[in-house]
């Protein structure tokens, strides 16, 4: 399998497995604008991106991990939907965003330029969560004929649905979604991981490489870079230079 991933900022990457170009959560808004993310709390994007949408080629699929909340889609991200084959979400995110989204439940599959997509679970937040912060999941991407897939955690907290793609697949490469988010009306709860969580996770799905992203570019990301290192055993993780096309 040839693997490379551009990082763009905050979750946006850019997934090429054998020719097969895949972009993960689309955020391209430039910086300085407050989002509002329901019951009151919001985040500000602090960075904007290293590549613009018209630098980016040829794009055989969107993988959103949710479409309701700016830091996965922001208005630019969301703009450029409709250009892309096909964008594979959440079933109730298809349901809003109709056209050419492709809705999954969890463990369900469907194929992308020959590459099989499976929804994971995610959740967004502490147990009873979904109904006020909605719908998320993860992705594994299976090259055809591969033992093992590429896995994008998605937004989640660490949970027994997470847990279980150490049971159901070999991962070589996994793209962490972490950032400790939180907001200051919710007080400590959590609503992804933050590095000893996602330590955690990594040490029982045992992959290949870990290549974190979710933990820079806006306010409410309360975890960067240092603390998620300090919470992993050396050279453990896998960190892109944003903007630059890097074999994995």
């Amino acid at each position: 399998m040839n693997l490379q991933i551009t990082h763009i900022g905050g979750p946006t990457t850019l997934i090429e497995i054998d020719g097969v170009r895949l972009l993960t959560d689309p955020t391209f808004d430039d910086p300085g604008r407050r989002y509002a993310f329901g019951l009151g709390t919001s985040s500000v994007k602090v960075a904007g991106p290293a590549l613009r949408p018209d630098e980016l080629g040829r794009i055989d699929g969107v993988l959103l991990s949710h479409d309701h909340h700016a830091d996965n889609l922001d208005d630019a991200g969301r703009a450029l939907l409709p250009s892309v084959p096909v964008v594979v979400t959440t079933v109730s995110g298809a349901g809003r965003l109709l056209g050419n989204s492709r809705g999954l439940a969890p463990w369900e599959s469907l194929l992308v330029a020959g590459l099989e997509i499976t929804a994971t679970p995610a959740r967004h937040g502490p147990p009873l969560s979904r109904p006020i912060v909605g719908d998320a999941i993860g992705f594994a991407i299976r090259p055809p004929g591969s033992s093992s897939v590429i896995w994008m955690t998605g937004d989640t907290v660490l949970f027994s649905g997470a847990r279980e793609v150490a049971s159901r697949f070999t991962v070589d490469t996994v793209l962490l979604h972490l950032g400790k988010v939180q907001f200051g009306l919710t007080g400590p709860i959590k609503y992804t991981m933050n590095g000893r969580d996602a330590a955690q996770l990594i040490a029982e799905v045992k992959p290949r490489k870990v290549v974190p992203v979710h933990y820079e570019g806006w306010s409410h990301f309360h975890e960067g870079r240092k603390e998620a290192e300090a919470a992993f055993p050396p050279s453990t993780l896998t960190w892109l230079t944003p903007g630059i096309a890097e074999p994995v």
